[in-house]
């Protein structure tokens, strides 16, 4: 099956076309540094293609969920060379997420500050979980033009951490409403400089950081997640396939290694200019290889893999249940399923004693 052949990325030739997508876990430390379970949470899922780590905060400011990791302290780098070291060690492939929440956080998370944003648009309708519970979120601190330019230098210096710390590659978090996807919405950008105002402004900044961090670590080191359709976090785009169109032939401009497409449903009654399917619409229009996601199980990643679009197919849940989730797959084997309880914060249970597949059964 196609899911199970190698497949080359960048410049690295990988075990099969099953990636790890990223996901917030909540184990590390209040100094954001991960621990030896999550050496061996990872250690046991690099049977994947490639690993792509969870959501790693880029600097102090950027933080906005509590137990989240760091990558911008020398504890947090050495930490995470542990990860890494052992991962190769058992012929894996692992890229470093790098994530800044923007106006997705709060001051009780944030050792007081104001959640920082593009503009001063609180998200409504939802809540942010603190150490203190369920909060309304905050109306984020507008950046200034210095201050924008400043985080592009924290993603820069991320990017550079991330390759001492053992990492293969980063992929730039601009999906799901965080500051990049933040800077790309109608619904969350109302500023009139460069960053700003015309769906090229509005790109701007997703590109600048690109193009920051291959200038640092090289090319075909460097990724990007996106979520044309997603409206988590009170995302809108008023024109999203001209807006990702234009996104996607700016980023063909770069040597990257891949470009990360979530598929995310949506209400078509609510967003009828919304493209009914992300793959198809923007992952044909890109140069370099695509990892399509969302929702996919065993029959439906390869069928979407024998459309031609996607190299890749990146699973969750699945991988977080299941650490040997090629071997299932190769087998047709049973999955454990995830206990949702267990999925952000706490201890080892329901992160590192996931079972394997019995084979002998």
């Amino acid at each position: 099956m196609k899911l199970l052949e190698t497949v080359k990325i960048g410049d690295i030739t990988l075990r099969n076309r099953m990636a790890m997508a990223p996901m917030t876990r909540s184990r590390a430390d209040f100094n954001g540094v991960v621990s030896d379970s999550t050496v061996l949470y990872y250690t046991q899922r690099a049977s994947a293609g490639l690993i792509i780590s969870e959501a790693i905060n880029i600097s102090r400011r950027a933080l906005g969920s509590p137990m989240t990791p760091g990558l911008f302290t020398n504890e947090q780098i050495e930490a995470w060379k542990k990860v890494t070291a052992s991962v190769h060690e058992n012929g894996g492939t692992i890229y470093a997420q790098l994530w800044h929440t923007g106006r997705v956080g709060h001051s009780l998370v944030k050792n007081g500050d104001t959640p920082e944003a593009p503009s001063a648009i609180a998200i409504q309708g939802q809540q942010h979980f603190t150490m203190e519970g369920l909060k309304d979120y905050e109306t984020p601190h507008e950046l200034s033009h210095a201050e924008v330019k400043a985080i592009i230098q924290d993603y820069k210096d991320a990017a550079i951490n991330a390759i001492q710390a053992g990492f293969d590659g980063v992929e730039l978090h601009a999906a799901f409403g965080y500051l990049p996807n933040q800077f790309l919405a109608d619904s969350a950008n109302h500023r009139t400089d460069e960053y700003g105002g015309s769906l090229e402004n509005k790109n701007r900044f997703v590109i600048e950081v690109m193009q920051e961090m291959v200038n640092a670590i090289g090319e075909n080191k460097v990724a990007i997640r996106i979520s044309p359709t997603s409206t988590y976090n009170n995302i809108m785009h008023a024109h999203p396939v001209v807006q990702f169109t234009h996104l996607i032939n700016h980023l063909n401009e770069l040597p990257l290694s891949y470009v990360h497409i979530m598929n995310v449903p949506f209400v078509k009654e609510q967003y009828p200019h919304y493209p009914e399917n992300c793959i198809d619409t923007f992952g044909k229009l890109s140069r370099h290889s695509v990892i399509a996601n969302c929702g996919y199980n065993r029959e439906t990643g390869e069928a979407e893999l024998e459309k031609g679009i996607a190299a890749m197919i990146s699973y969750g849940t699945l991988f977080l249940a299941n650490p040997d989730l090629p071997k299932r797959f190769e087998l047709n084997a049973a999955l454990n399923q995830a206990d949702r309880a267990t999925m952000y914060g706490g201890k080892d249970q329901g992160y590192i004693d996931y079972p394997f597949l019995d084979e002998s059964k």
